[in-house]
């Protein structure tokens, strides 16, 4: 339990402080190029306990035993790598390397830094924006925020709220870890987050839930 609740203090803490740092200069989506030698956030900070590799299992926590829902779900693979059975036993940094969908969004949470924090997070839930939604951000915008480890951290934190959520818990206002609120409407499988469609959701990793999005979420 001790080291549970240390894994997602680590992440908290991880998420929320970068997003503390890259939201201070407003609410505007568009990210503002900060001097990133003002706080150290180059590298993460490592912890007391020893991390998970990218690859490696978090501690399981109670088994997510409903499906997938949504379109997309049908073009993971029935079996193997990337697949919702295999999914379930790796953490969610290592899941969202697995899925070919979700490529752009792993070299972005590497770019930032946070794999290991995200694989050693225990009971969170993560709206991972698809490819195709990351192509819709302006490519200047995108490298901007590329070269900005504060401002990508703390997008990243507005994609992840607390506990695994159901799609029946998927309703009304949700805080994320970057301090802001998703708002959730509709219901599965044709619901949205913020105006993000969900394409497949309820995707079990080992220590997360996971709702693959239409469009980067944009804190307002």
């Amino acid at each position: 339990m001790n080291t549970r609740l240390l894994a997602f203090a680590a992440l908290t803490a991880a998420l929320s402080m970068s997003a503390a740092c890259g939201s201070q200069g407003g609410n505007s989506a568009a990210p503002v190029a900060v001097n990133e030698t003002a706080t150290d956030m180059t590298t993460e900070t490592p912890s007391t306990s020893a991390e998970p590799s990218e690859g490696a299992s978090a501690t399981p926590s109670a088994p997510v035993s409903a499906s997938p829902v949504g379109p997309a779900c049908a073009s993971l693979p029935a079996s193997g790598k990337g697949s919702p059975a295999e999914l379930a036993k790796v953490p969610v940094g290592a899941a969202i390397s697995d899925i070919p969908s979700l490529s752009t969004l792993a070299r972005v949470v590497k770019k930032a830094g946070l794999a290991e924090t995200l694989n050693s997070a225990q009971d969170i839930t993560v709206f991972a924006p698809t490819n195709e939604a990351f192509g819709k951000i302006p490519k200047n915008q995108l490298d901007q925020l590329l070269t900005n480890r504060k401002s990508l951290r703390a997008l990243l934190a507005y994609h992840v709220v607390k506990g695994r959520k159901a799609p029946a818990d998927l309703h009304g206002e949700l805080t994320s870890l970057e301090g802001r609120k998703l708002t959730v409407s509709g219901a599965a499988p044709s619901f949205k987050v913020n105006d993000a469609a969900v394409t497949c959701g309820n995707l079990a990793t080992s220590n997360a839930t996971v709702y693959l999005v239409d469009k980067v979420l944009m804190p307002k």
